[in-house]
């Protein structure tokens, strides 16, 4: 068994929760960020506020540092969909905290957790949750899917780069599907007016993904280096990919 250090945002509830749950009963040792009480050693922390992007990024340098790791990965989870609508008929506040969670969180935690493995000399992996909602529009989801769009980019150009100086550290951005979360239910919840399709959400409740499920090849995942083979591929830096996939 490996020392691994596994810290996961949005830990409170959901892939999170989950993903915590497993790695602990995989040994690993578990640290989560969110706004609500989590697993593990936790910092309680609301991502979509500039102001905790270098606390958190502090306490996790902390955490590397206090003992010789085998590997420490880092999982950007954390997201929110809230405000549902149309781009200028939304309140303005939530959207902007959309858009720094969503589009600006994982960059600059990101880039903070990279340059924290580095100076450890640790494998390492970084993780960002992404979306199909960062591949195509979804009329209503304009910040969500904006930001989605924002952490593939982020994982292709980071991960190039880590190649590039050929690093340890291994970027991925990754789909968990469609999963049986809150954020589903939320969707479920929305009108035709705010966000169109509605009605085909509400029809693919009966095929939803057990966070569970997602949350062990997410955990399987994050074993692998740049070049391993994963499932039937081999993991590229900076890949972007869906759990499908593997």
């Amino acid at each position: 068994m490996t020392n691994t250090l596994m810290i996961i945002t949005g830990a409170s509830s959901g892939i999170g929760a989950e993903l915590a749950k497993q790695a602990d009963a995989a040994g690993h040792v578990v640290a989560t960020v969110s706004r609500r009480p989590g697993p593990g050693q936790h910092f309680a922390a609301d991502l979509s506020d500039p102001a905790s992007w270098g606390a958190v990024s502090s306490w996790t340098a902390e955490l590397v540092e206090s003992q010789t790791w085998d590997r420490v990965v880092f999982i950007h989870n954390a997201g929110n969909l809230h405000p549902v609508g149309f781009a200028g008929e939304v309140d303005c506040d939530a959207y902007i905290e959309n858009i720094l969670l969503n589009s600006a969180s994982p960059q600059a935690l990101g880039e903070r957790f990279i340059a924290t493995a580095e100076k450890a000399g640790v494998p390492a992996q970084f993780q960002v949750i992404t979306s199909g909602a960062g591949k195509r529009p979804f009329l209503g989801w304009s910040s969500y899917c904006a930001g989605k769009a924002a952490g593939d980019m982020w994982a292709r150009t980071a991960g190039a780069e880590r190649a590039e100086r050929g690093s340890a550290v291994t970027i991925v951005a990754v789909g968990p599907g469609v999963v049986d979360t809150g954020m589903q239910a939320l969707i479920r919840d929305q009108n035709a007016e705010t966000f169109p399709l509605v009605e085909q959400f509400q029809g693919m409740e009966s095929q939803l993904a057990a966070p569970g499920d997602v949350a062990a090849k997410l955990l399987m995942l994050s074993t692998a280096d740049a070049g391993d083979t994963v499932g039937s591929m081999t993991l590229e830096n900076g890949a972007v990919i869906d759990v499908s996939q593997f």
